[in-house]
């Protein structure tokens, strides 16, 4: 990746100039101003000098935090533990990175080590109660996914029942249907950034995971020579983006398809209006706009990364509980003409996965740590980070 790429180059012969401490000051100038490209850049030219300081490792991993690498985060943090057994801070980046790999119990281990050490941290401790409350709903959803009595929350709805309010302008569903008058709609009103009427929102979702739940884990698509479709990468509640990506290339359409390949929300603060719209065009084109499941697209990811906050700040815990079930059925991956692969993530741990088994592969779930579920969503290939 664009990162391990500038990470590995030294810049010549400047390193030769200077010596592994003022390089790793320089990289702290760097970071302070939030440029963490450069901060690797020159953190990792430090380590060359002086491969032997945990300090460098694990300012190196905070680095690889900030710029999502959690991987190389990972590695740097664990190198810097081995380096030096005492040096705390590698203990906390290497919670973090496991924690936004999604590895709680290991990334729980590891603040319970720095809340040892530093009991009147808040900042540890608070991590480490946030981890805690994490470990403990994920071993609750478990429990739940094995119930066969477990409800949906579309059990609990009564959408019929909900009244829209005659002081809402707002645009509505047609016969409890999306139109493209609808979405052209939509778009506008969302522009203003007014808010989409919570009946209307219900409508689609529920409309959503009845379609998704019928499409298989790899979904396999054909397009003659004169067909093409546009792939689009992560969103991430940028909702003005996505308009533009719009604007530049074209609303979807029959003849215009669309595959948004995961992570449409979280970090940006319209993750709502993003996601309802991908909805509201899924619905509207169901065989030409296709949706894949990213690891944003989780629940873990979603507390830590805005979007359960939003939709209660906006609408309800009970739509947010929805968008999840919703999100728990989208594919995992796409296969074009039996010759193009689209997943969000990327190779597999294990060699020798076929397509058989990730089109068999029982997705109404929250991401496993390991396997090839895990890999579809999260594998961020990387050359491998070599250590003397």
């Amino acid at each position: 990746m664009a990162e391990g790429e500038r990470a590995a180059d030294t810049g010549g012969g400047e390193t030769g100039e200077k010596t592994a401490e003022e390089l790793k000051e320089k990289a702290n100038e760097y970071f302070r101003v939030k440029d963490y490209d450069r901060a690797v850049q020159y953190y990792t030219k430090a380590i060359a000098l002086n491969p032997d300081t945990a300090i460098y490792y694990g300012n190196r991993s905070l680095a690889y935090l900030r710029t999502e690498c959690y991987g190389y985060a990972l590695a740097d943090a664990s190198q810097a533990i081995q380096l030096d057994a005492k040096y705390i801070k590698g203990y906390y980046r290497r919670a973090a990175s496991n924690m936004a790999l999604g590895k709680l119990k290991a990334a729980l281990k590891d603040y319970e080590t720095v809340v040892k050490v530093r009991p009147h941290d808040k900042d540890a401790q608070m991590k480490f109660q946030e981890c805690s409350k994490m470990v403990r709903q994920k071993a609750f959803e478990r429990a739940i996914a094995c119930d066969s009595n477990h409800r949906s929350v579309v059990d609990s709805l009564n959408i019929e029942g909900m009244t829209i309010e005659d002081e809402y302008t707002g645009p509505q569903l047609q016969d409890g249907k999306v139109t493209l008058d609808f979405m052209i709609e939509l778009m506008k009103f969302y522009k203003d950034q007014k808010r989409l009427h919570r009946k209307c929102v219900y409508q689609m979702l529920v409309q959503m995971k009845e379609i998704l739940s019928k499409l298989p884990s790899l979904v396999e698509i054909t397009l003659d020579k004169s067909e093409q479709v546009t792939v689009c990468g992560d969103t991430h509640g940028q909702f003005y983006d996505l308009m533009n990506i719009f604007q530049l290339n074209g609303l979807p359409s029959e003849s215009n398809p669309y595959i948004f390949n995961g992570d449409f929300v979280d970090r940006g603060s319209f993750s709502v209006e993003v996601i309802v719209t991908l909805c509201g065009f899924k619905l509207l084109y169901p065989a030409h706009f296709h949706l894949l499941r990213g690891n944003h697209e989780t629940d873990t990811m979603n507390q830590m990364y805005g979007f359960e906050g939003e939709v209660k700040a906006k609408y309800s815990n009970q739509m947010f509980q929805l968008f999840s079930e919703v999100f728990q059925w989208l594919p995992l991956a796409m296969c074009i003409n039996n010759r193009v692969l689209i997943m969000h993530g990327g190779l597999f741990s294990e060699d020798g996965v076929t397509l058989d088994q990730i089109r068999n592969i029982e997705r109404n779930r929250q991401p496993p740590d390991s396997g090839p579920m895990c890999d579809l969503l999260w594998s961020d290939p990387q050359p491998q980070v070599k250590y003397k």
